[in-house]
């Protein structure tokens, strides 16, 4: 599909669109925005000398349905950013807000897991709320229940979207899919049961954060070619030590697809030099430029994104967008 084929239903009263993007996201913002055949709205950041921030919306947005376009990975900065530009186009009488978030950060710390943490995934969730957003539309949230953080309606697009169509360009006859821990069945499931394949587990124990001391496979993967499933990928210590056990078990090769390409620490040189075949990403995070990245196929989330924003404009429904990609 093309930006000409995504037709734009007019809502009731609607005082048309508004795309803006903030300045880390740019690289996306700019290809969703062409999908949707639309040019970005004129915002401009000032930074200040002490690091403060200061978004100016350059045009009218009275009474518009406004789209921020921001990837909270970084994630200080970018975040904030995405709160200021929601205060702005509040405080300017936009019509309806919507924070269009490809990556959302803190996703992780969903829940406490030892005394005296934050469950900072509901404080960035609350602080959304505060600045006045209407609506949120995110991809592959590290755990589903976080929607329930939201007082508001939150459009959780799923990156199967992408992947699948992938996946049925490849040789599959000899394929299981496998999940790199205990809490990613579910994800791995979904593709082992779309393509009847097997399912193949790998249980993971870790002795701190982003540090993994040991992993069992549960499943037969004697032979296989296997395709590991996780949400994101962030020092890739877990993918690759998962990478080696499988072919220490007969696995005659082993890829993942990982929608997050997060990639902090050592990940670049980890997977470069690891026993992957191949990592398969979207670009929800920009990659790095100076970081070797020749394993590494960064498949785009433009065109759903984009369909997304028309079918919201349109209040249309958003999950017959899966059925349409896959």
């Amino acid at each position: 599909m093309n930006r000409s084929q995504i037709k734009k239903s007019q809502p009731y009263q609607d005082h048309g669109v508004k795309l803006f993007t903030g300045e880390h996201t740019r690289y996306l913002s700019e290809k969703i925005a062409n999908y949707y055949g639309q040019d970005l709205g004129q915002l401009t950041l000032h930074r200040f000398s002490d690091g403060e921030m200061q978004p100016v919306i350059e045009e009218s947005v009275r009474g518009a349905f406004v789209f921020f376009i921001q990837s909270t990975f970084g994630p200080a900065d970018n975040l904030m950013e995405l709160l200021l530009m929601i205060d702005a186009a509040k405080r300017a009488s936009a019509g309806y807000i919507t924070a269009v978030i490809p990556y959302y950060g803190y996703a992780r710390q969903d829940r406490k897991d030892k005394p005296r943490v934050p469950i900072s995934a509901k404080l960035v969730a609350d602080l959304l709320m505060a600045a006045g957003v209407d609506r949120i539309v995110t991809m592959d949230l590290h755990a589903d229940q976080i929607q329930g953080f939201f007082d508001f309606p939150v459009d959780h697009l799923t990156s199967e979207a992408i992947f699948i169509p992938w996946c049925k360009t490849q040789d599959l006859s000899n394929v299981v899919f496998a999940s790199p821990d205990v809490g990613g069945v579910k994800r791995a499931r979904t593709y082992a049961k779309f393509f009847e394949r097997d399912l193949v587990i790998c249980d993971k124990y870790r002795v701190r954060a982003n540090e993994v001391a040991g992993i069992t496979v549960i499943g037969d993967v004697e032979g296989k070619e296997v395709i590991l499933i996780d949400d994101l990928v962030d020092t890739a210590g877990t993918l690759c030590k998962a990478a080696d056990e499988l072919l220490n078990k007969g696995a005659k090769s082993v890829r993942a697809i990982c929608t997050h390409p997060v990639l902090s620490g050592p990940a670049y040189e980890r997977i470069a030099d690891s026993s992957l075949q191949q990592l398969i990403v979207t670009d929800t995070v920009s990659l790095q430029p100076d970081k070797p990245k020749e394993k590494i196929l960064v498949l785009s989330t433009a065109e759903l994104f984009a369909e997304a924003i028309q079918v919201t404009h349109s209040f249309q429904s958003i999950s017959d967008l899966f059925q349409r990609h896959k």
